[in-house]
């Protein structure tokens, strides 16, 4: 679908509201997400400025629930707090938000890097090193830390 060009603004406006509207009934959107795809539909920035703002006050959109949705599906996913601060910072959201969205999940990630690699390769058997560095790279490719990393081996 192009760009929509419509001789009256408020047509242009209403057109961009039951857009917006639609797209936050299959899921939450960030802001900045909310915005990009509108600015496919038209070009009007402050129009979509003034949607955007009608829709927050609403309660329809917000940035804050966005965060702290998609922080429990990354979680759910198994996805660490570096990755998920990094999916954040991609969506547009910013550090206060999303510092507040990873408090907020009030998630051990200790014991999530422990699930994980549990999950993926099972017991951990000391000794062979080539199998515990694979196991540590998997983890930090999720998104662990190095505290998350090594405390997933320690607990053996």
């Amino acid at each position: 679908m192009g760009i929509i060009i419509m001789d009256n603004e408020q047509d242009l406006r209403g057109h961009l509201m039951r857009k917006a509207t639609a797209l936050l009934a299959r899921r939450e959107q960030s802001e900045c997400e909310l915005r990009q795809k509108l600015h496919a539909a038209c070009a009007h920035e402050g129009l979509i400025g003034e949607v955007i703002a009608e829709l927050q006050e609403r309660g329809y959109q917000s940035d804050a629930r966005f965060a702290e949705s998609l922080v429990r599906s990354r979680i759910g996913r198994g996805q660490g707090p570096m990755r998920i601060r990094q999916a954040l910072a991609q969506h547009g959201i910013e550090d206060e938000e999303l510092r507040q969205a990873l408090l907020l999940a009030d998630c051990d990630w200790y014991a999530l890097a422990r699930s994980v690699r549990d999950k993926r390769f099972g017991p951990w058997l000391d000794g062979d090193y080539k199998q515990k560095t694979k196991q540590m790279r998997f983890l930090a490719g999720r998104g662990f830390s190095q505290a998350h990393i090594e405390a997933a081996f320690d607990a053996e």
